[in-house]
């Protein structure tokens, strides 16, 4: 085929998964089913005839494609929510993971007649929870602060320990020494995420002293420090995936120019990285293969719902005080996509006995069981009797280096719920060395006076110096949160 019709044909796929999404957030559907139907109605199975088996290709595009997933997951969460639940996450990404391999595997070599290592490697290709399907599923729901933070963590993490797993399982025919695979685990994650903590780190603290020549840079800049940092671990022969996630969070948290930009930008990579991954894999797929192995996905994945992945929350997060809704709930979210689907084509390439079948068992299982869990968590939540935190009153501040004048422009937008409604400039009390200088309301601009009173939807433009930057940007914080007494209830702005 031309070029010119490789490129109608991709932009027109691009189009049909962009619909897709619209249609599938009005069915609470995660957008993965969408984009592996696309995948198998253009394959080998549908009307274009697209024949694609090459394993290997798929292997490589969907690691990268998982990359590019976890750098967009990183950059835009949102670090204050996530504090609290990180050391929760960690237990479930890893003591829970663990738990989980081990029930799926017991079951499967007992109700499928798998031998161990098969049995063991679809355990592991099941235990980790996708990025992709939590954060575009659980971001819509109003949960408590803690427990999206557990979840989004949970799923950011776990990639990186199963990764070790399924590769030593799938290029081992032997039973590996389970020492060395948990000496090697430990070396992979904790130093894969030292890398990943350097690396957002100084290119946080390059960017934040560097003016480029234009705003487009700096998004391309974030993206490439994350992605670079799985390569930087790799070449340490530590957890690539790891890294990526924490540097970029790091980064997407950081103070950096054009912020909000960067996280469009991350947003939209990671739309396109889900978009290509799923229409991949929906390729990949064999529609004669599937219907055979629907009966062990519905007997593994009814295990894996309902025994494995409750007993793991339930342990790995004793003594962390959640509540038994809470538990129950993270239980029913532990949502799959992309990450087991591609994780399976590892032992597709390493020729592993049986592979072809466990792929086919890991595709039902995850159409089949998301399209259960994704559309019934607003209801588990209500059953669970889950209540949202009390709306956090944040600024979406945007800032533009004045290299020259050693100062930044920030760009504050008022929200609809934020306490600077009301509040006079001279009420903010900002610290000496920055000022509001220009304040846009419907459409006029206008010089405010220090009795002006800020509005919601105002945008405020605030040139401050490098040194009272980041005190700056918290008291607006907090005048947003908790008024102009906010000092008084002990309001940081952090």
């Amino acid at each position: 085929m031309h070029l010119d019709i490789w490129l109608l044909l991709g932009a027109s796929l691009v189009l049909c998964a962009i619909v897709a999404v619209r249609l599938s957030h009005r069915l609470g559907l995660p957008t993965l089913l969408a984009y592996m139907g696309i995948g198998l109605f253009i394959g080998e199975g549908g009307p274009l005839h697209i024949n694609f088996d090459n394993v290997e290709l798929a292997e490589i595009l969907g690691l990268a494609a998982l990359v590019l997933i976890l750098a967009e997951g990183g950059i835009t969460t949102n670090w204050r929510h996530v504090k609290p639940s990180v050391p929760a996450a960690v237990a479930v990404a890893t003591i829970g993971t663990l738990i989980s391999i081990v029930v799926v595997a017991v079951a499967a070599a007992w109700m499928l007649g798998m031998d161990w290592r098969l049995a063991f490697l679809l355990a592991a290709v099941l235990a980790p929870t996708d990025a992709a399907a939590v954060f575009s599923v659980l971001r819509r729901l109003p949960l408590p602060s803690r427990l999206t933070g557990l979840l989004e963590a949970e799923s950011g993490i776990n990639d990186a320990p199963v990764v070790i797993v399924v590769i030593a399982l799938s290029t081992h025919a032997a039973a590996p020494n389970l020492l060395e695979l948990a000496a090697v685990m430990v070396y992979e994650l904790v130093a894969g995420g030292i890398i990943g903590i350097l690396i957002g780190w100084l290119g946080a603290l390059v960017l934040r002293r560097v003016a480029l020549p234009a705003s487009g840079l700096y998004p391309i800049a974030v993206m490439s420090l994350a992605i670079g940092s799985y390569g930087a671990a790799a070449l340490a022969h530590a957890s690539g995936f790891l890294a990526v996630y924490v540097s970029a969070l790091v980064l997407g948290n950081s103070r950096l120019p054009h912020r909000p930009a960067t996280r469009g930008f991350a947003e939209g990579i990671g739309w396109l990285a889900q978009i290509g991954v799923f229409v991949l894999l929906g390729l990949l797929a064999s529609p004669g293969d599937l219907p055979g192995q629907v009966i062990p996905a519905l007997a593994i994945g009814t295990v894996l719902l309902l025994v494995a992945r409750p007993l793991s929350v339930m342990l790995s997060t004793i003594g962390f005080k959640l509540s038994l809704g809470e538990k129950i709930f993270a239980s029913w979210a532990g949502l799959r996509g992309a990450v087991p689907i591609v994780l399976a084509t590892i032992p597709m390439v390493e020729e592993v006995p049986g592979s072809a079948a466990l792929f086919a068992i890991v595709f039902n299982i995850v159409v089949l069981f998301t399209a259960l869990q994704g559309p019934t968590l607003p209801l588990a939540a209500r059953w669970c009797r889950l209540q949202p935190d009390e709306e956090a009153r944040e600024l979406d501040v945007e800032a533009a280096p004045l290299e020259e004048l050693h100062a930044d422009l920030l760009e504050v937008r008022v929200p609809q719920d934020s306490q600077l409604n009301g509040v006079e400039i001279f009420e903010l009390r900002l610290p000496q060395g920055a000022s509001v200088t220009l304040v846009v309301r419907d459409g006029s601009s206008f010089v405010p006076e220090p009795t002006t009173s800020l509005r919601a939807g105002d945008t405020l433009l605030v040139v401050s110096t490098d040194k009272v930057r980041d005190a700056a940007e918290r008291r607006l914080r907090a005048v947003s949160r908790r008024g102009k007494l906010a000092g008084w209830f002990g309001e940081t702005g952090h």
